[in-house]
């Protein structure tokens, strides 16, 4: 396999940023890059160039390219300027990034600045480091495996800034902690309240411990003080960024000015989150069992052989592809990746008496724990015949298809690809990963119930609605299950919702569409197991304990189930199948049962290796316990930005109201980010992902939130116009000619009354349909038809409806078409009756049985209008109505989506005239001249529907400021 470069220096040259590789011991030297200022291309040097390196400062050195992304006009190339060591497997090291530095290469003044701060921090953070170590040794030099300093972990080396490559473990005790601290103390650290309040050293130092979002100057700023705040060092982070962003081009875009807050989010998101890992050597994205030993495999770079699902940097990497160089190519993985070593005694010594056991099993300290009171690892030498140390390592890896947060990212998208969706790996070996000794993996999967629903973030439980039609659903379920099947094979399902309240909505559902596709399914297939276990039923009074039941019911599936078993390089057995298990966030209840099923698997693959875990004199398991609420902890902060709750249980196996008052906090804190936060970070992991273009940010601080780019809005608009013209064409006479979506005032008959809604429009040979599409249910719930006999003037123009945002307001964008008519005998509006909220049923007036599913009666004002128009139908009885309007306004043609995706269209305004000409054309065919060969006048008058002089004096102050408080708190 091709070498990566583990160390590469970034300096700023006369036309643009030089990343130079430095070479590994034995490996020739690879050619530097440059990101060209300005357009930010990227192209090879040649070999013997040398970047001028004798100023100060003039250059940093870095452990890899995150990659290189462009806002705008704004270019800035991210590296990794701290990396940590967490685990060691098959002999190579895994690294967590701890910090991220974010170049700008729009200008040489603009990168030469950012080099000169970068190297300055990174001398400065070393210099603090070397102090540190000397006064506080004990505290430094205890190793962090993915946010636990357990010092039994094979090759945990901390490596910073200026820190080498590699190197050996430091070895010491395991620190242990007290339930109080692991409740209180521990989980303080990661609301952003609690970071505040809970200032001390001890505090910060536990968030060095700990891979939650924290601050990054934490460790590097103000280690010597003690007296380290978030605020100060987030205000510290936002000086960066803007000595990185200075000199702006001019006439910045609507979305440059949300860049510092972008460029801020990248720096939490990618270095201090601690999320993120990668290797030199090893294909972290790729379970045991999916690793091919093929010689042609062998020989591919890293990141042709990562798996696309779980390569998060994938887009980020996309213009150095085109180099030559792969060097630089370095997959991330979001994630964990944690690692523990343990001694398991093949004929343990027997306990004598009750008591004895009794002592031995209550050891747990009342108050603060001491580390150094940790009994000190054993060396191997040290160990009986009868003994043998392991190595357990846990390994999440967080999937690309439609990543995001809590809320934000609920469900299934048309593709199959589920929210929230991790493979879990657990991994047992030796410490050396002897190929004679036996490397056993078992793998599990979490995933959001993979139907469309969504959840309102601005309630602490929220009731799921369901979306779309049962058809869609069940196509993007059955998609869902056939990709799972042929990665995994068989699949066992473990629901864990509630049977009753609010999330039975849903569970129910996933437990019907279950059922239907094993009902499809061929005789050679195997059914898809379904086993909903309700996790508060069986665990309420903090009897978590209860959760053995499950194990009980899955305990033999488990052990079919197996793992993989690999030996001398070749597997000897592989997984048949895999656990996919949820709750409606897949992180508390998922968290806590799969650590159990990992416990059960592991104690089997013990046994397989001669050692019964039950029978251990010290049958103190806590690593083990640790390990997995670590794991917890880590993919709790990546989709809901805290800390796992019920961690109390997955750490000591025991709950009481600590926990739970524990719990209350995290609630209010994912509360808050739910409301706040969430929606501009969401942007922005679509923007790096590639999901969207950095449209999106334009689009953001229109609305304050960015659509979600797994729904295909293309697909959902061709499939309302089809379910229209089914729905409101009923004559078989009328010709079918054209459909568009528009946007629409929600009242009929106005220009402007917000909100807008999307609305379809069906054009036939002798009428024009406006038909109000329920875009939740798939469903039309009223239609308007006009005859085209009636139509009497169109008016194509600027059509801008609010001056909050520049793109709201810009008048080559914002344009619409009124189409006025006066009202007849044929033109109708048609309510649908049963979407209606009421009790009890009956007919819609046009004699169909309602557009959508449910019952409802007709209001009486709605009935007494809608007979009423019927009557008037049946006496041909018509008073005189003044004319009508049918306003409607172009949807934007260019969005994050669509640029993402490279689709072209056609412009607002080429949009709106093709609507108005192909009108104008039936109109005149529907309304002959009466004689005469004059040429006949259009009807198509060029004007402002609303200027933006108008709208400008329309937008009040209210609606300003509530727009502007609204950017306050989400922009």
């Amino acid at each position: 396999m091709p070498s990566l470069a583990r160390k590469l220096l970034v300096c700023a040259a006369v036309d643009g940023l030089v990343i130079q590789p430095l070479a590994t011991r034995g490996q020739r030297t690879p050619s530097p890059v440059q990101v060209k200022y300005g357009d930010a291309a990227v192209s090879s040097l040649p070999r013997d160039y040398s970047p001028d390196t004798s100023k100060p400062n003039s250059c940093f050195e870095a452990f890899g390219i995150v990659g290189l992304f462009t806002v705008s006009r704004l270019s800035y190339l991210i590296t990794i300027t701290g990396r940590q060591q967490v685990a060691q497997i098959r002999g190579f090291p895994v690294y967590v990034v701890t910090d991220v530095a974010l170049t700008p290469c729009t200008s040489r003044n603009e990168a030469d600045a950012a080099v000169a701060n970068t190297a300055a921090k990174i001398r400065r953070a070393s210099a603090e480091k070397l102090v540190d170590d000397s006064d506080s040794e004990s505290e430094i030099d205890a190793p962090l495996t993915a946010g636990s300093e357990d010092v039994e972990d094979p090759g945990a080396l901390s490596d910073h800034e200026t820190s080498g490559d590699g190197g050996a473990a430091r070895t010491g005790g395991e620190r242990r902690s007290s339930i109080a601290e692991d409740v209180i103390k521990r989980r303080g650290t990661y609301g952003r309240f609690a970071q505040r309040w809970f200032s001390r050293k001890g505090w910060v130092l536990d968030q060095k411990r700990n891979p939650g979002i924290s601050s990054i100057e934490t460790d590097q700023e103000d280690g010597a003080t003690g007296n380290t705040k978030k605020g100060d060092s987030d205000k510290e982070l936002s000086d960066k960024v803007v000595r990185e962003n200075v000199e702006p081009p001019s006439a910045p875009s609507a979305g440059e000015s949300l860049t510092p807050k972008l460029l801020r989010f990248a720096h939490i998101w990618l270095g201090a989150s601690r999320s993120f890992y990668f290797s030199y050597d090893l294909d972290i994205t790729t379970s045991t069992a999916g690793q091919s030993s093929t010689s042609a495999a062998a020989t591919l770079p890293l990141h042709q052989k990562a798996n696309p699902t779980f390569f998060w940097n994938q887009n980020l990497l996309e213009p150095f592809r085109g180099a030559g160089d792969t060097s630089l190519l370095l997959p991330l993985m979001q994630g964990f990746v944690g690692q523990r070593t343990f001694v398991m005694d093949r004929h343990p010594p027997q306990v004598d008496s009750q008591q004895d056991s009794m002592e031995m099993n209550d050891m747990t300290p009342t108050g603060e724990y001491d580390a150094q009171l940790a009994p000190p690892e054993r060396a191997s030498v040290d160990l009986k015949a009868s003994e043998k140390k392991f190595v357990i390592t846990v390994m999440s890896r967080r999937s690309t298809r439609r990543a995001g947060l809590r809320y934000l990212r609920r469900g299934i998208d048309e593709n199959g690809f589920a929210a929230n969706y991790v493979e879990t790996e657990q991994i047992l070996s030796t410490p050396s990963w002897d190929p004679a000794s036996k490397v056993y993996s078992f793998v599990q999967v979490r995933g959001s119930i993979p139907l469309f629903f969504t959840q309102s973030p601005y309630s602490l439980k929220p009731i799921p609605v369901l979306q779309h039609s049962p058809e869609a659903n069940f196509r993007a379920f059955k998609k869902h299950f056939g990709q799972m099947g042929k990665e995994y094979g068989s699949i066992q399902l473990v629901n864990l919702v509630e049977k009753h309240g609010v999330e039975a909505i849903v569970g129910n559902e996933y437990e019907k569409a279950t059922k239907k596709l094993n009902e499809q399914q061929v005789e050679s297939s195997q059914p898809i197991a379904f086993e909903w276990f309700d996790f508060h039923s069986a665990c309420r009074g903090m009897k978590f304990e209860n959760v053995s039941l499950l194990l009980d019911t899955l305990g033999r599936k488990i052990e079919k189930t197996g793992s993989t078993v690999e030996k001398k390089g070749q597997l000897e057995r592989k997984q048949d199948g895999v656990l996919r298990t949820n709750c409606m966030d897949c992180l508390d209840r998922t968290n806590v049962c799969q650590s159990s099923f990992g416990k059960f698997m592991l104690d089997l693959q013990l046994k397989e290796e001669g050692f019964d875990m039950s029978a251990q004199i010290d049958q103190e398991d806590s690593w083990f316990n640790t390990l997995w609420a670590d794991n917890g902890d880590a993919i709790s902060k990546q989709y809901a930005s805290t800390a796992a709750m019920k961690g109390d249980y997955t750490r000591t196996r025991k709950r009481d109201y600590r926990g739970m008052v524990n719990d209350l906090g995290l609630s209010l804190t994912r509360f808050y980010n739910g409301m706040v936060n969430d929606y501009f970070s969401q942007a922005a992991i679509d923007f790096f992902l590639g999901n969207v273009s950095s449209l999106v940010f334009d689009e953001f601080e229109a609305t304050m939130m960015s659509k979600d780019p797994g729904v295909s809005m293309s697909k959902m608009r061709e499939q309302a116009i089809e379910t229209s013209q089914k729905i409101a064409i009923e004559d078989d006479k009328e010709d079918f000619i054209d459909g568009w979506t528009l946007l629409s005032p929600h009242v009929s008959d106005t220009v402007k009354t917000l909100p807008f809604e999307e609305v379809v429009l069906l054009l036939t040979d002798t009428a024009l349909y406006l038909c109000r599409f329920d875009w939740k249910l798939d469903k039309v719930s009223s239609f308007e038809r006009v005859d085209l006999a009636h139509v009497v003037s169109i008016k194509v123009g600027t059509y801008i409806t609010s001056t909050i945002s520049p793109a709201e307001a810009d008048e080559t964008k914002n344009i619409g078409v009124v189409v006025t008519y006066e009202p007849g005998k044929f033109d109708i509006k048609r309510t649908n009756t049963r979407s209606l909220s009421s009790t009890s049923g009956q007919l819609d007036p046009s004699g169909k049985n309602g557009l959508v599913d449910g019952p409802a009666v007709i209001p009486a004002a709605v009935s007494g209008m809608l007979n009423q128009g019927i009557l008037n139908a049946f006496t041909a009885k018509s008073q005189p109505q003044p004319p009508r309007k049918i306003a409607l306004k172009a949807l934007q043609s260019r969005t994050a989506v669509s640029d993402a995706k490279d689709v072209k269209q056609m412009t607002e305004n080429e949009h709106i005239n093709t609507i108005a000409t192909e009108i104008e054309r039936l109109v005149f065919r529907n309304q002959p001249l009466s004689g005469g060969s004059e040429p006949r006048k259009s009807i198509i008058e060029k004007g402002d529907i609303i200027s933006l002089a108008e709208a400008k004096k329309s937008t009040g102050i209210l609606e300003q400021l509530g727009h502007s408080i609204k950017k306050l708190v989400w922009a």
